[in-house]
This record gives structure tokens, C-alpha cells and sequence, in this order.
């Protein structure tokens, strides 16, 4: 009897060598610094579980490199005195660049995450025949900024919602032809002819989750469901300490999420429901601006009987996203930010614990509901951050081999 054929798909045949290995402590060793801040070498071993001479092998390519700096001595204590090693602020630096529905955001974060400059061009909509002017003159003043610091930029990240073609229903008819643009029009090709430097793409939401969780709550949370809530609402996925983007991209597509059982109508979809933009059409509705969803006064000088009732609305639907997450994935968290107003975030953060006391959480971990750390500037930032997370952050593919496709 002729045995049965096997059919090894090669793109998931996968193992580890010694370069992958290598690369994966070094990463591993520049992540604990990052954690830790300021940190002896002893201490870096230990906190690593790494040899000691192998960290010091590490630490010392990492500084042949500019990647990392000597502190200042640490006297006082037996033996000889240790040096504590930190971050080189100016060793990497990470453009994002963030195309919104309001607006285009270009920023520098540096190796230490934090970020150095901003340029923010405004529109009514974006409409691709002039976003890549507005796009080069951004980064041109981006490099302008930097100076020969330029030379340490490791690459661009774009962040950027995705099908926005699929928008001109929602923002009117004064929109379409603008946004019909964007069925022929491939943002990360147009951004690489503007440079020499590496381009990556990633959902806006999901470069935002990418801050929370570097700059966040991801540092001490392992796993948890992102919402961010601007003009529309969407979000992102972390598991186990690891981003979860899914074969296309669009994991913790939760904008997309149906706010009812279908019966008789289809039922509504979450950002139908949750986003600024409902908020936005009672303001201008009330003769009042839109933008005043994005004002820190927006609950003391946006009538209230329009903020609460989008109030309402939003948490109960995002009350129940967050009950039906913890269902499948088992959070231990789900963390809200956004663009809005900081007040309406923390008290749609308010509304939605008090919504997801009316589900059952039977047979199930109840995620605890958090405020976002990073802000209304997280997409950008998870943007810059993406050049930096491919070449510097731990990731398991470092450590695997994978066969092209």
C-alpha cells in the first residue's frame, strides 16, 4: 500500500539558529532597559535571566552602536561602584505619520519613546490628490528638525485607516469624489517615493494599540482588547504581551462589531453607535462646531443633553464589546483612549463600568476597564514606533527562521 503523501506547507515550517537567537537577547536586553530605566549590568543579567557575559557582550555592541549610554557612577556600596546604563535618546529615531479623517500627523519619537516633534495639517476630509504634497512638506520639515540626526532615522511607519473609499455614506456627498480616489490610490507607494527610507503600513487603530502597549499600560498588562475612540471608534489586540494584527491586518476590527441580534433590520454596528462622529452631528446640528469633541471643555460648554445621550448610547455598546471579548479571548483588560475631549474620554470610561455591571460574567474573567496612557496622539505615535518595533522590540519571528513565500 502506497503511503499517504504529505504536503508540508514551507511558509510555516519554522526554527530557530543562531544570528535569530542572538538578535532576540539583544532585543530582549534593550526591552528590560527600556522597563527599568536606568540599570546596572548585574542588574540586567538578572532581570534578563541571561549570563552575565553575555550581557556584557550585548551591552557592549549595543554601545559600539550608539544605542546605549553610561549613567553617572553609583557610589556608596561594597566593591566596586556599578554603572548604570540607559537608553541613548539620540541612537534611533522613528517617523509616524498618521492620516486621519480630520487631519495628517507627522512625528518623531526617539529611541527613548518619546516623542521630539510634531506637524499637524488639517482638512475636511482626505482626499489623496493633495495628501501627498501635504505629506512631502511634512517630511521635509520633519529632516529639517532632525538635521544630521536624520542619518539615525530608521524608517517611516504609516498609520492610516483602512478601505476609505467605504466612507462618503457617513461624511457626505461633498466627500466622494475626494474619497473615491482612494480605491486606485496605494498610500505606502506614494510615501515610498517621497524617500529613501523604509515605509511600513499598519491600521491606524492598530499603531495605536502598538503605543499602548510600549508606552502604556502594555508594560505591566499582558493581554488586553484596545479601543480608541475618535471621529470613529476602532481598535486593537494584544495577547500574551504580543500584538495581534491577523492575516490581513484588521484584528480588533471592532468598529465592525453588531451592536444587537439581527432579526427583522440589520442591526447597527459599533461605530455607528460609539463613535465622535455621532456627537459631532448633534453639535453641528445645534449650530455648534464639531471640533468641540476634541475641546477639553466639551462637557461644560457642549449642551448636555446632547453629550449625555451620546454618552448613554456609546458606553452600553461599548460595554457590551468588552463582555463579549472577554468571552472569546480572555482579557485581562480592555483599555479605552482616544482623540476626544480628555473629560468625555473619562467619562465615557465612567459610563461604560457602570454598563458593564448589567452583563453576566459567568464561567468567565471580568477584564478590568482602564484609561488609556498614551492619548489623543497614539496613532502617530504607534506610527513611529512600528520602524522601531521591526528593528529593535522583542518578537518571537526574530528567533524563527521562515522561508520566503
Amino acid at each position: 500500500m502506497t503511503p499517504p503523501k504529505i504536503i508540508v506547507d514551507q511558509r510555516a515550517v519554522r526554527g530557530s539558529n543562531h544570528s535569530g537567537m542572538r538578535q532576540f537577547n539583544e532585543r530582549i536586553v534593550l526591552q528590560a532597559i527600556r522597563l527599568h530605566g536606568q540599570i546596572p549590568k548585574a542588574d540586567l543579567a538578572r532581570a534578563t535571566q541571561l549570563s552575565t557575559q553575555t550581557v556584557a557582550i550585548i551591552v557592549n555592541r549595543l554601545m559600539e552602536d550608539g544605542l546605549l549610554i553610561k549613567q553617572a557612577a553609583i557610589r556608596g556600596r561594597i566593591g566596586q561602584p556599578s554603572i548604570p546604563l540607559s537608553l541613548n535618546p539620540d541612537g534611533a529615531f522613528g517617523v509616524g505619520l498618521q492620516v486621519g479623517r480630520r487631519s495628517l500627523e507627522v512625528l518623531i519619537t526617539n529611541f527613548a519613546g518619546v516623542p521630539i516633534w510634531t506637524k499637524e495639517t488639517r482638512y475636511d476630509y482626505p482626499d489623496p490628490s493633495g495628501l501627498t504634497g501635504q505629506i512631502e512638506a511634512s517630511l521635509n520639515a520633519a529632516q529639517q528638525f532632525l538635521g544630521d540626526r536624520w542619518a539615525a532615522v530608521v524608517g517611516i511607519g504609516i498609520a492610516a485607516p483602512l478601505s476609505m473609499h467605504q466612507w462618503v455614506d457617513i461624511m457626505g456627498s461633498h466627500a466622494s469624489e475626494g474619497l473615491s480616489r482612494w480605491v486606485d490610490y496605494d498610500l505606502k507607494a506614494a510615501v515610498a517615493q517621497l524617500t529613501d527610507l523604509p515605509v511600513a503600513f499598519a491600521k491606524d487603530t492598530m499603531a495605536a494599540c502598538l503605543a499602548e502597549l510600549y508606552e502604556g499600560h502594555g508594560r505591566t498588562t499582558r493581554s488586553f482588547l484596545y479601543v480608541f475612540v475618535g471621529t470613529f471608534v476602532g481598535g486593537g489586540l494584544v495577547l500574551d504581551g504580543q500584538l495581534v494584527g491577523g492575516p490581513r491586518g484588521n484584528a480588533g476590527a471592532i468598529g465592525s462589531l453588531p451592536t444587537a441580534i439581527a432579526h427583522d433590520a440589520m442591526p447597527h454596528q459599533l461605530l455607528e453607535v460609539a463613535s465622535g462622529w455621532q456627537l459631532e452631528q448633534a453639535l453641528m446640528a445645534a449650530g455648534l462646531s464639531p471640533a468641540l469633541v476634541h475641546d477639553d471643555a466639551v462637557l461644560t460648554r457642549a449642551p448636555k443633553d446632547l453629550t449625555d445621550a451620546w454618552l448613554s448610547t456609546a458606553s452600553r455598546a461599548l460595554a457590551m464589546t468588552a463582555a463579549s471579548a472577554a468571552a472569546f479571548m480572555d482579557l485581562d483588560a480592555v483599555i479605552i483612549d482616544g482623540s476626544l475631549g480628555r473629560p468625555l474620554i473619562e467619562a465615557l470610561i465612567k459610563q461604560t463600568e457602570a454598563s458593564m455591571a448589567t452583563y453576566r460574567f459567568d464561567g468567565m474573567h471580568q477584564p478590568q476597564l482602564m484609561s488609556g496612557q498614551v492619548g489623543p496622539h497614539a496613532r502617530a505615535i504607534g506610527g513611529s514606533l512600528i520602524p522601531l518595533h521591526g528593528q529593535f522590540f522583542p518578537n518571537k519571528d526574530v528567533v524563527l527562521k521562515q522561508d520566503a513565500e
